[in-house]
C-alpha cells in the first residue's frame, strides 16, 4: 500500500509559479510510474504529466508542455510538479498518483494509488 500526500498548492497571480510536491509513505516509489492529474470544478479529472520509474522518460499534456515539468527524487520518495507561467485555466485541484505498471499512461483508471489533492488557484 502506498500513501500519497500532496502539498505546495495555493493562490498565485497569472504568470506566477508554484512547485507541487507529492510525498509517499508505505512503500518506495522507485518502481512506480508517477503522474499528476487535475480536476477543475464541473470537469473530469485530466492528465497533466507522468514520469517513469527511472526518471528518464516524461510525458506532459499539450496544455502544459513548456510550462510544467515533472520530476522525481527517489531518495526522498517524492515527486514534484514545477509549474511556471501559470494561467487562470490552470486553476484546479491537483492530484498525485502512482501506477504499478512500467508504461507511462495518461488514463485515470490505470493508476492504483491517489493522494487527496492540493488546490491551485490562479487569479487573472
Amino acid at each position: 500500500q502506498v500513501q500519497l500526500v500532496e502539498s505546495g498548492g495555493g493562490l498565485v497571480q497569472a504568470g506566477g509559479s508554484l512547485r507541487l510536491s507529492c510525498a509517499a509513505s508505505g512503500r518506495t516509489l522507485s518502481s512506480y510510474v508517477m503522474g499528476w492529474f487535475r480536476q477543475a470544478p464541473g470537469k473530469e479529472r485530466e492528465f497533466v504529466a507522468a514520469i517513469n520509474w527511472t526518471g528518464r522518460r516524461t510525458y506532459h499534456a499539450d496544455s502544459v508542455k513548456g510550462r510544467f515539468t515533472i520530476s522525481r527524487d527517489d531518495a526522498k520518495n517524492t515527486v514534484y510538479l514545477q509549474m511556471n507561467s501559470l494561467k487562470p485555466e490552470d486553476t484546479a485541484i491537483y492530484y498525485c498518483a502512482a501506477d504499478r505498471t512500467v508504461v507511462l499512461d495518461t488514463r485515470v483508471n490505470e493508476y492504483d494509488y491517489w493522494g487527496q489533492g492540493t488546490q491551485v488557484t490562479v487569479s487573472s
